[in-house]
């Protein structure tokens, strides 16, 4: 080995220490920035729950102040006024009959669309996306006036059907694209096994869409759960009302009392909290996956 190798081994192995510091402080520095950020977006919450804790006094003398002790009575009053339980069980039961009634129907309008390539399918697809730019008041008075007549309103029927109707262009333009990306050979072997259309999307197809649908059940979930207007419209029996509209009826339009305002606030949050905690594997999994088909 010639003393010209002995020297540069060492500055080889000083150079590479110091890529790695280099990296180690970026990866910090990453991970610093992500943790602010989510503390950020996270502080309107936990705000949220230490107001919903403290006494009126305590608000009124010190709104930014942590509490003095954990006061449980805000909430205690907040159950037995608003009808909680059965409001957050009307919610769960609408929020995932439309996610069943969306899934199935947009997967099966999709599939015809997605696979026959011409200016018709196209012509459907563009429609179904403009669905997605309609703004609610422009759909509230005709989906009113036609479940009056059809004598759907103040029912659980009535407000599936509109929600759904509301959220199917989403899913008609999810699976449709997701459906052109996916391999004609296997429809094609199939067929030589003789299946047919039906066997074909329920056997084939249906399977495959896994992913993209924990991504649109998700999108799905977070507006019918946090829907106001076509709750408030369409229901006005008190067991019917959902939590945003159990919420809005306990807390009033009159005044805004802190002592309501925050735990009605955390109480009606409360369940899609429990629902991410719960399943945030499966819908990262299936965000991930979609992504990456």
């Amino acid at each position: 080995m010639s003393m010209t190798d002995v020297h540069s081994a060492p500055r080889a192995n000083h150079g590479a220490d110091w890529d790695q510091i280099r990296r180690r402080a970026k990866s910090i520095l990453v991970h610093g920035i992500v943790l602010a950020l989510v503390g950020l977006m996270l502080l309107p919450l936990v705000y949220m729950v230490m107001m919903s804790l403290k006494t009126s006094t305590e608000i009124a003398q010190d709104p930014l102040g942590l509490p003095d002790s954990l006061y449980w009575g805000n909430y205690m009053a907040a159950l037995s006024s608003m009808g909680y339980l059965r409001s957050v069980l009307n919610s769960l039961g609408i929020t995932l009959s439309v996610i069943v009634v969306v899934v199935f129907a947009g997967a099966m309008a999709a599939y015809p669309l997605a696979r026959l390539e011409n200016r018709i399918s196209r012509v459907i697809v563009m429609v179904m996306a403009l669905g997605l730019a309609t703004p609610n008041f422009v759909t509230i008075t005709p989906i009113y006036v036609i479940f009056r007549d059809l004598g759907l309103l103040d029912s659980y029927l009535g407000i599936v059907l509109a929600f759904a109707a509301l959220k199917l262009p989403l899913a008609v333009f999810f699976y449709t694209s997701f459906i052109a990306a996916i391999p004609i050979e296997l429809e094609e072997a199939a067929r030589l096994d003789n299946c047919n259309n039906w066997q074909i999307f329920w056997h084939v197809i249906r399977p495959l869409l896994a992913p993209v649908t924990a991504t649109l059940s998700l999108f799905v979930m977070i507006m019918v759960w946090n829907d106001f207007i076509y709750p408030l419209l369409l229901l006005t029996d008190k067991d019917k009302l959902t939590v945003m509209i159990a919420v809005y009826k306990f807390v009033g339009n009159t005044g805004i009392d802190p002592t309501k305002l925050f735990p009605a606030a955390v109480l009606g949050s409360l369940p899609l909290l429990i629902m991410f905690a719960l399943f945030q594997r499966k819908i990262m999994a299936g965000a991930t996956a979609g992504a990456v088909k």
